[in-house]
């Protein structure tokens, strides 16, 4: 068994303006702050490492405020960012970066406090947001560790590195659940893309009122055809009925057009509230107007993610069993940890989102927790570039059981991918809506 130990941690931030808004819970976002962080590690066995881990500081979707302006959010985010760097460098325990990882995500709360007195906010700081900002250096911890031993992190979370199994981290009832059990050695050679269509997006021609005319597609039927698509994650509002089901009707036609010119007749949508329903009630409402008036529209839907507020606990009442009888319902914003997830399988929701933005170290044991539930898993990103786009391909590919992947920033800060579609080709240009993933197998989290 080798263990490591943290020997140095660097962090800076970088901005990016999309080429177009996303809207997430009702807010345009027009820009993006990456974090990118470098952890050199010593290992046992005498070599050194440094590993690479980046995320976007998603504060609109972690952070979402009525009464906090943007830049409050986006500077609580910084600031626990910036906590969480000092704090590795304090580290002095040496381990796997499961449980070195593990123990620094207990402290989330705490940092997530002091972020919200330091800096005086008037709303508290959620976790989610403090595992969002820590998401990078946990990455990087990861990253290091597969690097001092020159190999795949992912064949590194096995008895013979992490010996004893996950009840360490879950508790009495996952004695006997081993987290090498629950992760692929080696990652899948492909998987679909699933592309966003924001609810701000031109569907098609009579909808494009304002061109970037920068050489990219500008309209979903444009997508479809360039990238080959196959799978469409739709953005809904969740509090205008006719809009929602006239949106995903007109996906539906646009569609159709798009891919019979291809000779395609078989695709899948994903359906994204962002929360915003106000009941259940209201989805079952709507899905039954979509089956009604768009029925082959309704038989594509693969999955719902989190249509209610984040905070299960307080909405209690919205329960998904009759929802999830349809169609799988997904646990999203909500998932921030072991309680959250047991909870929301008792509400009813069928699936787990798991995202590289929680954390490597999280994502794994969710991954393995809902696993052991029978739970319908997905992997979706924050609008990842780059470095994390990298990360969040590889958790898909090697979590057994993914259908598919998400890559937005392919459609709204391509700049940001600038120079890893040489690296990796098969991840960045997609032209038969498939992602490349089965190269993510190098050292670390797959050649950072």
């Amino acid at each position: 068994m080798t263990t490591m130990s943290v020997e140095s941690v660097h962090w800076r931030t970088e901005e990016h303006r999309y080429r177009s808004p996303i809207k997430f819970g009702g807010v345009a976002v027009d820009r993006a702050t990456l974090l990118h962080a470098a952890v050199t590690v010593a290992g046992s066995n005498g070599a050194r490492a440094t590993g690479l881990g980046s995320m976007p500081l998603g504060n609109v979707w972690s952070f979402p405020s009525k009464t906090l302006a943007y830049g409050q959010t986006l500077g609580a985010l910084e600031w626990i960012g910036n906590r969480v760097g000092e704090a590795w460098r304090t580290v002095a325990e040496t381990g796997h970066p499961m449980d070195l990882g593990w123990a620094m995500e207990k402290r989330m709360k705490g940092f997530a406090d002091e972020a919200t007195d330091k800096l005086g906010l008037a709303e508290p700081v959620p976790v989610l947001a403090a595992l969002v900002a820590a998401s990078p250096f946990d990455a990087a911890l990861h990253d290091g560790y597969g690097k001092l031993l020159g190999t795949s992190i992912w064949k590194c979370y096995g008895q013979d590195l992490l010996p004893g199994d996950l009840s360490r981290f879950l508790g009495p009832e996952y004695a006997g659940v081993f987290l090498g059990d629950h992760v692929l050695p080696e990652p899948v050679a492909r998987l679909p893309l699933y592309h966003l269509v924001g609810a701000l997006d031109p569907l098609d021609a009579t909808e494009l009122a304002s061109p970037v005319g920068d050489g990219l597609p500008e309209t979903l039927e444009e997508w479809i055809p360039f990238n080959g698509l196959t799978h469409l994650k739709i953005k809904l509002n969740g509090d205008d009925l006719a809009w929602d089901v006239g949106r995903v009707s007109k996906v539906e036609r646009v569609a159709c057009r798009a891919q019979a010119r291809r000779g395609i007749d078989s695709w899948q949508y994903s359906l994204d509230f962002n929360e915003r329903c106000g009941s259940v009630d209201y989805l079952l409402e709507f899905l039954a107007k979509v089956r009604e008036t768009c029925g082959q529209a309704y038989d594509r839907v693969a999955y719902i993610e989190q249509p209610t507020k984040r905070d299960l606990k307080a909405d209690r009442a919205n329960t998904m069993h009759r929802a999830s009888a349809l169609k799988p319902v997904v646990i999203d914003e909500s998932l921030v940890d072991l309680e959250s997830l047991e909870l929301a399988r008792e509400m009813g929701y069928t699936g787990a989102a798991l995202k590289a933005c929680k954390g490597q170290t999280q994502s794994l044991l969710m991954a393995a927790a809902a696993r052991k539930m029978g739970m319908f898993l997905c992997v979706q990103d924050l609008t990842c570039p780059g470095a994390s786009l990298v990360h969040s391909a590889s958790l898909a590919a090697h979590i057994p059981g993914m259908a598919a992947i998400e890559a937005n920033a392919r459609q709204y800060m391509p700049a940001a991918n600038k120079g890893w579609e040489e690296t990796h080709p098969g991840l960045f240009n997609i032209t038969d809506g498939l992602a490349t993933t089965r190269g993510l197998n190098g050292p670390g989290l797959g050649a950072l």
